[in-house]
């Protein structure tokens, strides 16, 4: 038989069971689209996250407290203090800016108007190391550092939330129960891994130390880590070594270390794994449907098999071979999974394109993800049509047309 004409035959018969050829279809669609759906906002997760991170200032290393079984485990020792990043500072040629941080929950009150907010102990490198810009007024200056004075930098949103549309520059806010005066608003930075970077206040590190927190080191002031800008992108490795070298000579250290140096890339890597592995175990759960939806496909053909036996007899009884009744089946199933598979994946293109319209993650539609699903729906047809398929080739046409 020609190939044409079975092709042409299946679609007759599957064009006169609409109902049926949906419903089967239909395990092949939700397959389908929640594979592509599911690796395109993995994929988004992965570029968002990558962005983000880039976002925190080029050729940045983090020194935090603590090894990383110690980190894993959440029991981060207190290990940095105030001295380690100046002796950075001064020692470490690779290094340009070094801005240590202090950071704790406050409330904050101004006028009738109160919130809670993150208030971050900074010096005045953090603003090139960090790629953070002032929208208005100045930033700390080492005087305000010496001095402990009491003085604010607010994030956009806190300015919202206190102020309204009122110039807070000037104006004094009260944390816990201290009164620090405004000098400047920090430029909208966005949120960060969920964090929001514009509801917070800066201060100078040193009052945050000696006024909101107090000492709880013996050796120098407690901070909560440190962030270092290299000199290029090729003096980073030279950097995270000689900082390593640096603090254990510090911290006496002669077996394990009791911080943690890492570099954007390496903090891209774990970031990248942790959502690679969530997309494949997404795009794994979501391919069990399109299985399911295979087993209804096998299933809805041998009731097809059993319905048409008279029609699989009579054209036995005129010439046909079981090789012709095996391809019209086999064309059959392929016909309902391909079918499905196209319409899965334009309804999952049309999801990712959503989720990348309403959302913030950069949703994108892997080509490769659509030529998986398609390929594998149409293997799902050609797998799962076999034995409807072997089963009415084999039928007697004899008995096929006395059992009518």
């Amino acid at each position: 038989m020609d190939i044409v004409e079975s092709v042409k035959m299946a679609t007759t018969t599957l064009v006169a069971n609409k109902l049926r050829s949906t419903l089967t279809m239909l395990g092949i669609i939700i397959g389908n689209a929640s594979v592509i759906a599911m690796v395109g906002i993995g994929q988004g997760a992965q570029r968002l996250a990558s962005e983000q991170f880039e976002s925190l200032g080029p050729n940045v290393l983090f020194i935090i407290p603590g090894n990383q079984n110690a980190q894993r485990n959440r029991d981060i020792p207190k290990t940095l203090i105030l001295d380690d990043a100046k002796a950075i500072a001064r020692q470490v040629p690779s290094v340009t800016d070094v801005a240590p941080q202090i950071q704790s929950r406050q409330p904050v009150v101004y006028s009738n108007r109160n919130t809670n907010t993150q208030i971050i102990g900074v010096t005045p490198e953090f603003l090139p190391v960090r790629s953070f810009d002032l929208a208005r007024g100045r930033f700390f200056s080492d005087q305000d550092l010496k001095s402990n004075n009491q003085v604010a930098i607010l994030g956009s949103d806190v300015v919202g939330k206190l102020f309204g549309n009122q110039n807070p520059i000037g104006e004094k806010v009260r944390i816990r129960n201290l009164s620090f005066l405004v000098i400047g608003v920090m430029e909208s930075k966005g949120s960060f891994l969920g964090s929001n970077q514009d509801d917070t206040i800066f201060i100078p590190i040193t009052t945050m130390a000696n006024r909101l927190r107090g000492r709880t080191s013996p050796y120098g002031t407690e901070i909560d880590f440190i962030a270092v800008s290299a000199r290029d992108a090729n003096s980073i490795g030279a950097a995270q070594f000689q900082i390593s070298n640096l603090l254990r000579l510090r911290h006496k250290i002669t077996t394990e270390d009791d911080f943690t140096v890492r570099t954007q890339r390496d903090v891209l890597q774990i970031v990248g794994t942790i959502t690679g592995a969530l997309t494949l175990m997404l795009a794994a759960i979501a391919g069990i449907s399109l299985f399911v939806g295979g087993i209804g496909v096998m299933n809805i053909m041998l009731v097809s098999v059993t319905e048409r036996t008279q029609e699989i007899g009579l054209r036995k009884a005129i010439g046909a071979t079981q090789q012709d009744i095996l391809i019209q089946f086999m064309i059959e199933a392929i016909i309902l999974s391909a079918a499905g598979g196209i319409v899965g994946t334009v309804i999952g293109v049309g999801g990712v394109a959503l989720v990348g319209a309403l959302t913030p993650l950069k949703a994108g539609i892997s080509p490769v993800a659509i030529v998986l699903a398609v390929g594998i729906s149409g293997g799902i047809g050609l797998f799962f049509g076999v034995v409807p398929a072997q089963r009415a080739a084999k039928l007697d046409p004899i008995v096929a047309l006395r059992s009518a």
